[in-house]
């Protein structure tokens, strides 16, 4: 018996039905729903940058990257962003400014530790454990920070006294000066 291709695709179209609308109905639930971050657990005085024009171009650019997926080693906004690539991205791109290229060498540059309570816009704030330094971001103000914080995820906005964060914290430095 010859079967006619009208026939075969006949044959193949329902499993093939079948199997899309098992896809559908497997994505068809609804997305579990993110829990906003804590707001700050207390209020954050406003430091003024010794720069505020640069301090301001900083922060208009790293707030511009948020959402750029995160790939370890990466320092364009075309290949993705690490925590340290992503600081001298920005402070090369905006102001000319060449640092370091690590996290750990950030947190060597010379120039004052800041305290918390007297970070500005701009400042670089450090995370690790140990005595080791393993992040890095941008402060922005109201004690949140702009950062590529891990494999799979994307540059965020984060919250300095949220849990994690305020656990490994290790100390800011300030660039603009």
């Amino acid at each position: 018996m010859h079967i006619t291709p009208v026939f075969r695709y006949r044959r193949w179209r329902l499993p093939a039905l079948l199997a899309a609308a098992a896809v559908l109905a497997a994505c068809g639930h609804a997305p579990a729903k993110r829990t906003p971050p804590p707001p700050a657990t207390h209020s954050w005085p406003q430091v003024t940058p010794a720069d505020p024009a640069a301090a301001s171009s900083v922060l208009m650019r790293a707030l511009g990257l948020v959402g750029t997926p995160y790939r370890y080693g990466g320092n364009t906004p075309e290949s993705g962003f690490d925590c340290s690539g992503l600081v001298s991205y920005v402070y090369r791109d905006m102001l000319a400014l060449n640092l370091p290229r690590t996290s750990r060498e950030l947190a060597a540059v010379q120039g004052p530790r800041i305290e918390p309570r007297q970070l500005a816009a701009g400042d670089l704030v450090f995370f690790g454990d140990k005595g080791n330094v393993w992040h890095v971001g941008i402060y922005v103000g109201e004690g949140r920070f702009v950062h590529a914080p891990s494999t799979g995820g994307t540059v965020r906005l984060d919250y300095l006294d949220g849990a994690y964060w305020r656990d490994h914290y290790t100390g800011a430095k300030r660039v603009l000066r």
